[in-house]
């Protein structure tokens, strides 16, 4: 099968089309036909590196984390699905690889794809969802009346978040560039910060959850806008010592994440707050409370550009300018 493969850390340059066997279905694993891809910042880093202390891949490996497609085979096992189900997942962080024709999933992963989506619209959906699924409603516990702070509420986790939470009925504050002002109002968004402007830590006050992407000096910022007994949650770092533990990393590295959470950590008792690091995870269940949400028309993706599959390079490369809205798919099919 066709696929984009990662034969080495580094770059683009270390990332190539190119063919590789088919993947094969066990006795719990759904085998899918990929017709779109979500691309994200998450396949970057990959590339790049940073994560190969904590998710070791066995080069060369297939990216992609995000897969919309037609079920073509079931393992023995699989009560849930059959072939010509129309689906979509993040596959588990073991199991990636849909930049390719087909791709090999666990059951436990995977959901019937929203009925009132196209393919290409339900692949930008699975990873920032469940990220901002398990930031706000797992972690946070998000309710009614609270104050939540989502950054950059024009990218793809903060699209969904800012729509989650306005759900929720929770007052929503996000910060976005002037053009993407009017996309994240009509999300939902009840103070919107133009970055460009204006200090967001000058403007909010006494919220409850902030839900952190961005870099260490907005991390800073963000402690100092919760009021005592907030929660700040961050999908962009530092990992901190459970997160160790919950991907069940060698030993080894839970002092090192110790070590590098640790003036975050020591900021956040400082100020009566709450850090922790979300490295989200796969999950089939948490997707269908997803899917009853946009097939409701509570949330819809919001999708920039559709590129083709032979573009999956360029798809990334646009990902990486920062500049678009929502989310970038790749078309396989």
């Amino acid at each position: 099968m066709k696929a984009f493969v990662l034969d080495g850390y580094g770059n683009s340059d270390k990332v190539r089309a190119g063919v590789m066997p088919d993947p094969e279905a066990r006795e719990d694993d759904v085998l899918v036909q990929v017709h779109a891809a979500g691309v994200n910042l998450l396949d970057a880093k990959i590339r790049d590196g940073e994560f190969k202390l904590i998710l070791p891949y066995r080069l060369p490996v297939i990216l992609g984390n995000d897969v919309a497609g037609v079920v073509v085979r079931v393992g023995s096992q699989v009560r849930r699905f059959k072939p010509g189900d129309e689906v979509y997942a993040r596959p588990g962080k073991d199991r990636i690889g849909a930049f390719a024709e087909f791709i090999s999933m666990k059951e436990d992963d995977l959901a019937l794809k929203p009925a009132r989506l196209t393919m290409e619209e339900a692949a930008s959906i699975p990873l920032v969802g469940l990220t901002a699924w398990q930031a706000l409603i797992e972690t946070a516990k998000l309710k009614e009346g609270q104050k939540v702070f989502i950054q950059a509420g024009s990218g793809g986790v903060g699209t969904f978040a800012v729509q989650l939470a306005k759900h929720v009925g929770a007052t929503v504050a996000t910060t976005t560039s002037t053009a993407n002002i009017d996309l994240v109002k009509s999300l939902g968004a009840d103070v919107v910060i133009d970055y460009r402007k204006d200090d967001f830590e000058k403007i909010l006050h006494d919220y409850d959850v902030v839900l952190h992407s961005l870099d260490d000096e907005t991390l800073k910022k963000s402690l100092r806008v919760l009021k005592p007994g907030g929660k700040l949650i961050s999908i962009s770092g530092p990992p901190d010592p459970d997160f160790a533990k919950e991907v069940g990393s060698p030993w080894i590295l839970g002092p090192v994440m110790r070590v590098l959470s640790y003036r975050t950590r020591r900021a956040a008792r400082r100020r009566h707050v709450s850090y922790s690091f979300l490295f989200m995870r796969a999950s089939g269940d948490q997707l269908r409370e997803i899917t009853s949400l946009i097939d409701s028309g509570i949330i819809r993706p919001v999708v920039d550009r559709v590129f083709p599959f032979e573009s999956t390079k360029e798809a990334m490369a646009y990902l990486e300018t920062g500049r678009a809205k929502g989310k970038v798919v790749v078309r396989v099919r």
